[in-house]
């Protein structure tokens, strides 16, 4: 049995981004550009050594809940988050149409 390994992301929005860290570390990011209307998730980026933890997911499933509270329309113009949401059909439910 394996266990997941424990992420913290936060919003981060002096660096205009989310970050994922992993025992204070930081594995991954994904950059916006956010108004008070849209925010536009640019680019994820996660560390080669962290490749295949699910952290993207973590990190796909955290931004898109984020600008779902805050009640934004999403432009997903990157290419990771725009396959998320279409392989993830229940988010795009949740969120009225992302």
């Amino acid at each position: 049995m394996t266990t997941e390994p424990e992420v913290t992301i936060s919003d981060v929005p002096g660096a205009h981004r989310f970050e994922a860290k992993m025992d204070g570390e930081l594995v991954g990011f994904v950059s916006y550009v956010r108004d008070d209307k849209v925010v536009d998730y640019q680019h994820t980026v996660v560390g080669p050594a962290y490749e295949g933890l699910g952290i993207g997911g973590k990190l796909a499933r955290a931004v898109l809940d984020d600008a779902l509270r805050r009640g934004l329309e999403v432009i997903p113009s990157c290419p990771f988050l725009k396959a998320w949401i279409t392989r993830h059909p229940d988010w795009d439910e949740e969120s009225g149409g992302a």
